[in-house]
């Protein structure tokens, strides 16, 4: 057992069961004889709620952050060498991967038994915004051991930093103490080691009873995780079977706008065909009309040569009547 292998498992765990972990890592240390690894996993901060529920994401969803840190790289390049229409483009996809991640950290903190109100919601949001935007805490992300929420200003990125390897300054050997004047030494060295063992015991008895009250707490806190599973696992089947309801009616409605499109496209080929047979029998209309206004010339003209004949002839069958009767 390691520093760094303490603090993989210290902060993986939630909040509320870090302290008791770590205490029984630190015996656990003792126990082997390592003094300075006790001490080490004892100089361990705990992490508040919001790192804790970045760094579940982090291990949960490594490629997704991954994604997250990459597109990031890619903002800071595009601006110097991209349009504003790609670098808008890039903006609505990453906030977009912002707020996917944000609600996959919350999901998967619920079903671990903690529940994530707004304010650590948006600090979850600003931590990863903090990674996007600077690759030091993109890295530190992806660590897996943040302590504390981080954000961005524009001015570079502020907040907790990875546990990597904390090693706590060592303790000061205590002083020896000026001698009572009064008294020989060695009682005072007898009764200053009842004294000491006496607070010792004291110690002891106190750290034995807050063990058993974290152990109660953490007992009552995994029944509580248990139950809120439970809950959580029962709200998840119905929200499948919605969600396969809402699917199969989106199909529904994705054929009915396949048909409708299909409608849609004969029609107006119907519409142009429609449209192609009116102009011929507009221009079909018009060189009838060009021909019946020739016809009616002709009409007209064919007409004043059969009055003109009609009227020769009167005037012939006239002139033979009046040489008949001479």
């Amino acid at each position: 057992m390691d520093l760094d292998e303490v603090a993989d498992e210290l902060y993986a765990v939630p909040p509320d069961e870090f302290v008791a972990l770590r205490r029984q890592r630190q015996d656990d240390a003792r126990a082997a004889g390592d003094r300075t690894l006790a001490r080490e996993v004892g100089a361990l901060p705990k992490p508040t709620t919001a790192a804790w529920v970045a760094n579940l994401l982090a291990r949960e969803q490594r490629a997704e952050i991954e994604g997250l840190v990459e597109l990031g790289g890619l903002l800071r390049e595009a601006q110097e060498s991209l349009a504003g229409d790609q670098l808008r483009a890039l903006d609505r996809q990453r906030s977009q991967l912002l707020t996917a991640l944000t609600r996959q950290a919350t999901a998967l903190a619920r079903g671990r038994g903690v529940r994530v109100g707004g304010t650590v919601e948006t600090q979850v949001a600003d931590t990863l915004r903090a990674a996007m935007a600077d690759p030091e805490a993109g890295e530190a992300l992806l660590s897996g051991r943040l302590t504390g929420a981080m954000s961005y200003s524009g001015l570079g990125t502020t907040g907790s930093r990875p546990v990597l390897r904390l090693v706590p300054p060592r303790p000061e050997p205590p002083r020896e103490r000026d001698r009572l004047r009064n008294g020989t030494a060695g009682a005072r060295r007898r009764r200053d080691e009842d004294a000491r063992r006496a607070a010792e015991e004291e110690v002891r008895r106190r750290e034995e009873e807050a063990r058993r009250r974290e152990e109660e707490a953490r007992r009552a806190a995994e029944e509580r995780r248990r139950r809120e599973l439970a809950e959580a696992r029962a709200a998840a089947e119905e929200a499948t079977a919605l969600a396969a309801e809402a699917v199969a009616a989106a199909e529904e409605e994705r054929h009915r706008v396949d048909d409708l499109d299909a409608r849609r496209a004969h029609l107006q080929a119907r519409v142009q065909e429609l449209a192609d047979e009116l102009a011929r029998a507009e221009r079909e209309a018009a060189d009838t009309a060009e021909e019946l206004q020739r016809a009616e010339r002709h009409r007209r003209t064919a007409d004043r040569h059969a009055t003109e004949a009609t009227a020769a002839r009167d005037r012939a069958l006239e002139t033979v009547r009046a040489l008949e009767e001479g």
